[in-house]
């Protein structure tokens, strides 16, 4: 069986350029990544399935990946989503005539069933990003502002991630390629243009550090394929974790273990896409939001991202479940999946 290492080495570091937020950990654990195409067969030769069930920093650890060329001209990249309503991957799956591949994506409002992130399919916006939140206390009558990330699939193939502003009168996101801040002020329903006049990003001018990202421009972000999610895990090969910025995991959450399913690319054009299983206590005890994030860099990703984990966590490769879900066991029902297929 063809094997693949990932070495798990992290390295103690700060808050840098107040966009991105590390996590100090030593670890020498390496992880064993398997070949298992033969249990999810047959499969097409620019497509392959890797299992682990190697010790995380010494706890049980479960992971399944897919690989695929984001070139590979048999293999079609589409997505499906639905309306005030979810349906479990097999229902997806059924749905959409069994593709290769299906797995979970989005955020969701368990009250309205609805899609919190970006769903672009055959080039049209069907899921747009929540861009208020209410705050709480004694700041009850202030909302914040973030700018949700999302990775896309262009015309020609080529992968992205990039924070996006939405709007249902808008025919394309329009994005930033360096972090955005939230914003605070006590407009509960911004309009677009509002949103996009502001200063969003983080001038490092005002900083003692080389700046990371050049790019502060709001430009139009023409996919054919994309899903949202966050907070964006790697940047220029980098763990560089956003979750303050996009106002995704709440305190110490960065740190919990949780079943993961996230997705990345890699310089020579390769798509990964991974599922951790957890809550399985002594089984699989899932991983951090930097684990994840230094797992998809040693497998040579440049820009990743997580997507809704938990008990959504579900990925389906010929129909058939890679980790178990984390509810009792049970598919959680979705607003929205990734779909491979052939042609």
């Amino acid at each position: 069986m063809l094997i693949r290492r990932a070495s798990k080495i992290f390295t103690s570091a700060g808050l840098l350029l107040a966009v991105c937020f590390f996590m100090p950990s030593i670890s020498f654990t390496q992880v064993k990544w398997v070949n298992v195409d033969s249990s999810f067969g047959p499969l097409p030769k620019d497509f392959h399935v890797y299992k682990t069930s190697s010790m995380l920093d010494g706890k049980a650890f479960v992971a399944y990946y897919a690989e695929t060329r984001l070139k590979a001209k048999k293999l079609d990249f589409t997505t499906d989503t639905t309306y005030k309503r979810r349906l479990t991957p097999k229902q997806f799956y059924e749905k959409n005539d069994q593709p290769l591949l299906l797995v979970n994506t989005t955020f969701f409002s368990f009250a309205t069933h609805q899609n919190l992130n970006v769903v672009i399919k055959d080039g049209k916006l069907v899921g747009y990003n929540i861009h208020t939140i209410p705050m709480r206390g004694k700041d009850t009558f202030q909302y914040r502002h973030p700018i949700g990330s999302a990775i896309g699939i262009d015309k020609n193939r080529n992968a992205d991630i990039a924070w996006l502003l939405t709007d249902s009168a808008k025919r394309f996101a329009y994005g930033y390629q360096n972090v955005p801040r939230n914003l605070k002020d006590s407009i509960p329903t911004p309009a677009f243009r509002y949103l996009a006049s502001q200063k969003w990003y983080f001038d490092a001018a005002h900083t003692k550090d080389k700046p990371i990202f050049k790019n502060h421009h709001l430009k139009k972000w023409q996919m054919k394929t994309a899903v949202g999610g966050g907070p964006v895990l790697l940047q220029n090969g980098q763990v560089l974790i956003t979750n303050n910025e996009e106002l995704k995991f709440a305190g110490k959450a960065i740190n919990d273990k949780h079943p993961r399913t996230c997705m990345g690319y890699t310089k020579d054009g390769r798509l990964i896409i991974m599922v951790i299983q957890g809550r399985f206590p002594g089984i699989a005890e899932g991983a951090s939001l930097t684990q994840e994030a230094q797992l998809l860099k040693d497998l040579g990703c440049v820009e990743a991202l997580n997507l809704d984990g938990g008990g959504s966590s579900c990925m389906l490769i010929n129909g058939k479940e890679t980790i178990t879900p984390s509810d009792k066991g049970q598919q959680r029902p979705i607003p929205a999946v990734f779909i491979i297929r052939r042609k």
